[in-house]
């Protein structure tokens, strides 16, 4: 059975997909009252699954009249795509933020789920057991390689 946060991302994911122009508005009290569930626990599924890097742009206004727009934003073409990247990743990156932008990638077709699964595993902190920050330093290396090597087709 799938748990609560997962069934308010996949509902935030549906709606979307069906707005015409790739935009929500919630509000976070009214989501609660529809799962059961405290606004807080909304706060957490958008903080954690609708982020920058998974290709998600967030906007909250609190209070009477509050809302949270949730905006799907779709990665630039092929030619500008690696400086994006690039330019996400730096000298440094945590294993959160690659594996986001690694799914991202999968999702919108850039990569294949095998070349996804095989990057997610070869970046993973079980994979460079090495104490921070060097891992996060080794692991964005390692990202801008294979970047480098499959997005130059």
């Amino acid at each position: 059975m799938r748990n609560i946060s997962d069934l308010i991302e996949q509902h935030l994911k549906y709606i979307l997909q069906n707005s015409p122009n790739g935009t929500i508005e919630i509000q976070r009290n009214e989501l609660a009252d529809q799962f059961q569930c405290v606004p807080s626990q909304i706060n957490y599924v958008i903080g954690t699954r609708f982020t920058v890097e998974k290709g998600y742009i967030v906007e909250s206004k609190r209070g009477g009249g509050g809302y949270v727009r949730i905006q799907k934003v779709e990665l630039p073409p092929t030619d500008g795509l690696k400086g994006h990247l690039f330019s996400l990743i730096q000298d440094s990156v945590d294993q959160p933020t690659a594996e986001g932008l690694i799914s991202r990638l999968a999702e919108q077709k850039f990569l294949s789920e095998r070349e996804a699964q095989m990057m997610k595993a070869a970046l993973s902190r079980d994979t460079l057991q090495l104490k921070l920050p060097l891992r996060d330093q080794v692991r964005a290396r390692l990202f801008r390689a294979m970047l480098t090597a499959l997005l130059s087709k």
